[in-house]
């Protein structure tokens, strides 16, 4: 199951939710019709399972960068280097299945609206929590406010994905990053 779900996300991620076709879907998971629908339901179940699978490893990634046991400063570097890195190069061009969404789905599909604001929703409060952990241990440049400061970064890695896709030089796209950074902290 994992790996079919992984291989539909592939399919998705590169043609997008209206231009996957059932026959797409059946040869990447290598499933018959009726195996896929008993195991997954429609094509609406399994892109919401292969959404879910990317917003998980997302989650898990910014968890690993934003830990509570690193540096508030450091962590917030990893994580923005981290979007630099998945925007840089092919995998900028590649974009991310979730802004992709984002742009197809959102604005129709309320199961998939959720599962987009509850996913910038959890990095906006990691971000922030990061950005607390930075304030607490004076770090944080004066007026610079937690929440705000989140949104504003939340923000700017995820155009930093949609901006990926025109394949910007790795380096600017860092150097933007460290800017941006270095104007909320000390």
């Amino acid at each position: 199951m994992d790996a079919a779900v992984e291989r539909a996300m592939g399919v998705f991620w590169t043609r997008g939710y209206h231009a996957t076709a059932l026959p797409d879907l059946l040869r990447a998971t290598k499933l018959s019709r009726g195996s896929l629908y008993a195991a997954f339901g429609d094509k609406h179940s399994l892109f919401l399972r292969a959404l879910d699978r990317y917003i998980a490893d997302a989650v898990a990634r910014m968890d690993n960068e934003l830990a509570a046991a690193r540096p508030p400063i450091d962590g917030l570097r990893a994580f923005l280097a981290g979007y630099v890195d998945r925007t840089s190069g092919a995998n900028g061009r590649r974009g991310c299945l979730l802004v992709a969404t984002a742009m197809e789905l959102a604005g129709q599909d309320a199961e998939v609206g959720r599962r987009v604001a509850g996913f910038f929703k959890a990095m906006e409060t990691r971000v922030a929590d990061a950005l607390s952990r930075a304030k607490t241990a004076g770090q944080l440049a004066d007026g610079v406010e937690p929440p705000s400061a989140a949104k504003v970064l939340v923000c700017f890695v995820e155009g930093l994905r949609v901006v990926g896709k025109t394949a910007p030089a790795r380096t600017a796209s860092q150097a933007t990053a460290d800017a941006l950074l270095d104007r909320f902290t000390r």
